[in-house]
């Protein structure tokens, strides 16, 4: 394979706890309880495509745009100053870059975000293509994010290895015709039996991760 292509939140980076925290706090101000389901079903969903969700499914007299700045008030400070990697991640991005690969990130989060994430780290300058939700129509629940990382990487789909920890986005990727690394995230727990059954391969840890 010449492209590797990573998630950012729950796949390079051990944050989707944050998003639980953020969801909690933005509906308990509203006196609404996290349905068990909500997680999952804005998963895969851009930040536009999750607050239009969140605005439908609990009726709110609310527009987008205040429900956006709200979420990233409270994810910036963290992506910026509390945000681990995930174990072995560095080190595994590290080899890759080593042995002449391709890397790209194709990522829900905004590029604002994204930004803060990879400038924290160190790491902006080892990718080769970065991509956002701000550059697609649409979420991880259509594959257009992964076709626009393989082309700014000038690589043919099927000569991607795409890392993701949200089954959505792994059929998504699938789809795509790229090969899919289902990664272990805590958050994502209750799906690994799935993740495992549609994946191509799985880790628990990129010190499991394939070299080219």
């Amino acid at each position: 394979m010449k492209a590797y292509i990573f998630d950012m939140d729950g796949t390079l980076l051990d944050s989707t706890g944050l998003w639980g925290k953020i969801d909690v706090l933005f509906l308990s101000k509203r006196g609404i309880d996290v349905p068990p389901d909500y997680a999952r079903a804005i998963a895969a969903l851009s930040f536009n495509e999750a607050a239009e969700y969140t605005i439908e499914r609990f009726s709110l007299q609310e527009r987008v745009p205040d429900i956006l700045d709200e979420w990233r008030s409270m994810a910036e400070y963290a992506y910026a100053n509390t945000i681990s990697m995930k174990p072995h991640a560095r080190e595994y991005l590290t080899e890759l870059k080593k042995r002449g690969a391709k890397l790209a990130v194709a990522t829900s989060m905004t590029t604002t975000l994204c930004s803060l994430s990879l400038a924290r780290h160190g790491i902006t300058d080892w990718f080769d293509a970065i991509c956002t939700a701000d550059e697609v129509p649409h979420g991880k629940s259509h594959p257009d994010i992964f076709y626009l990382a393989a082309q700014k990487l000038g690589v043919p789909p099927s000569q991607c290895v795409v890392f993701e920890d949200v089954p959505q986005a792994i059929i998504s990727a699938k789809s795509a015709k790229m090969m899919v690394y289902g990664v272990y995230d805590k958050a994502s727990e209750e799906y690994w039996d799935e993740i495992v059954r549609i994946s191509d391969e799985t880790i628990r840890s990129f010190r499991e991760a394939p070299l080219p």
